[in-house]
């Protein structure tokens, strides 16, 4: 299965998302070593961020990045 690059953007309403693909790769280290360059060198808009993820393909890997996930809580000792 590939790693895939995206660009997630978070809309005003929390639950809504959308996606853009960049590239993918077979190798987690060449997609991390690159997903590093293009967030160091890569200037993206205010809601927008670079997402590495796994998934056997587009559609997969696009549905796991567009699903709403609740924020995680924090607890006493990691604040």
């Amino acid at each position: 299965m590939p790693y895939y690059i995206y660009i997630v953007t978070s809309h005003k309403t929390a639950s809504t998302k959308s996606v853009k693909l960049v590239t993918e790769y077979e190798n987690f280290k060449l997609a991390k070593t690159e997903v590093r360059r293009l967030r160091s060198e890569e200037q993206l808009q205010e809601r927008e961020t670079y997402k590495i993820i796994f998934a056997d393909d587009t559609a997969q890997a696009e549905q796991r990045l567009s699903e709403f996930r609740e924020e995680s809580i924090a607890r006493e000792w990691e604040k």
